[in-house]
């Protein structure tokens, strides 16, 4: 469970959520400028909230009212974004293991062989990222993350820099790291139909607050966040734009 009762500013944006997520895989949607990206850097610990609690799977990360903040690289939050930020000087298994030697042996949960099979990373292992495809930044990026063993992934956009063609093999690794290891995910997307694809629990994000929380034909029932997800401007951005009312 992720317990969200928190208030960010950041210029003139306020973001405003109180919201318990479920475990598994859940979709943060909404138009640009709604905050699903600041939601996820203030989980991590990467902006400060002005108040509020941040609670995942019953550990407190932050607690304006008893003054908890944890820090960032002590919060077991992994996080990949649109550029996989590799290091270009390392080998694939070098970059790989970089998430993996962060941690003492005794709280490694996911093997690096089991990653590597998941994933299908053994060819990038002896090469460099100059010379890797999009996909297989991305592929990389998600293997390193999953080996810190993070109690939460979140995921900023990451096949937006990915070609069609490539996006499916990063479908394929996230849906099996999601039967397989069972870690929550909060994943941000543009394309509905790549959010579905991976879950049926939706947050609907609006000018910073949440329109509808739940499955497809949940928020559907709610008139706001179906008039948002049916705007021909929204769903312009989504290449497989799907109709809230029916999934397809």
């Amino acid at each position: 469970m992720i317990a969200l009762d928190l208030r960010v500013r950041r210029g003139a944006f306020t973001l405003q959520l109180q919201s318990d997520i479920s475990p598994g895989i859940t979709g943060v949607v909404g138009p640009s400028g709604s905050g699903k990206s600041t939601l996820l850097a203030t989980i991590a610990g990467l902006i400060t909230l002005e108040r509020g609690r941040i609670a995942v799977a019953g550990t407190v990360l932050t607690d304006t009212d008893a003054r908890i903040t944890v820090p960032v690289h002590q919060r077991r939050i992994g996080l990949v974004f649109q550029d996989g930020l590799l290091f270009p000087h390392l080998s694939g298994e070098a970059n790989l293991r970089y998430g993996e030697r962060l941690l003492p042996v005794s709280e490694r949960r996911v093997s690096f062989a089991r990653v590597v099979d998941l994933l299908r990373l053994q060819p990038l292992l002896a090469r460099r990222p100059t010379s890797f495809s999009g996909g297989e930044r991305q592929r990389l990026a998600l293997g390193r993350a999953l080996l810190a063993s993070p109690r939460l992934l979140l995921l900023d956009e990451p096949l937006n820099a990915v070609d069609r063609p490539h996006r499916a093999e990063i479908l394929a690794g996230l849906i099996a790291v999601r039967d397989e290891l069972a870690i929550p995910m909060l994943y941000v997307s543009h394309d509905l139909g790549e959010v579905l694809r991976l879950t049926d629990d939706l947050l609907v994000l609006d000018q910073g607050r949440c329109l509808a929380q739940g499955g497809l034909a949940e928020v559907a029932r709610n008139p706001a966040a179906a008039a948002l997800l049916m705007d021909p401007v929204v769903t312009a951005r989504w290449p497989l734009a799907v109709d809230p009312r029916t999934g397809m």
